[in-house]
């Protein structure tokens, strides 16, 4: 199996900088605590047409779902299922009054980053956050999906070229 695609180019730099498991167990946990700060924050936005209402957390959902489409599509559906959850699990949170469901926005917006940054710190790896913040934020979880994919051994082919491709691009760089 060789690959050239964008996903595995993303995958492989993702898992570059994600080998330690305690890092890879922060971000499990991190990732999903950061999106439902956010998407208690989106809650807030609420959309109403023809008396059925939405919020800008369901349209993030949906908008990094549409997105994960281009990447694979199996991950993508397993995120949508994750990230509408989410955004059910925000809005709930989102109705309390705004100094409990604020401060619990920004309690799992910070303590998620927090965790990422001590995982990062561990591995002895700069977060990719710090060099595409952008990018890292609409990727991590799709990432989160695809460990947990591979946690439970699923699509083992990809995982395996996925860490080939990992082991040879840190030889090639101790190599120089």
């Amino acid at each position: 199996m060789n690959r050239n695609t964008r996903l595995m180019d993303m995958l492989v730099g993702y898992a570059a900088s994600h080998q330690h498991p305690f890092n890879v167990g922060v971000h499990l946990l991190g990732i999903p605590t950061i999106m439902l700060g956010i998407f208690i924050a989106f809650s807030w936005l609420e959309i109403r047409i023809d008396g059925f209402g939405f919020n800008l957390a369901h349209v993030a959902a949906l908008g990094l779902f549409l997105f994960y489409l281009t990447l694979d599509a199996v991950f993508a559906f397993v995120y949508l299922v994750v990230g509408m959850a989410v955004a059910v699990l925000a809005t709930e949170i989102g109705k309390a009054p705004l100094p409990v469901s604020g401060g619990v926005a920004a309690a799992t917006f910070f303590g998620g980053y927090a965790l990422q940054f001590v995982g990062h710190a561990v591995e002895k790896s700069m977060p990719v956050l710090v060099r595409h913040p952008v990018q890292a934020n609409l990727a991590a979880p799709f990432f989160t999906i695809v460990e947990i994919c591979g946690l439970m051994g699923l699509r083992e082919e990809l995982f395996s070229e996925v860490q080939a491709q990992v082991a040879e691009r840190r030889r090639l760089e101790t190599t120089g």
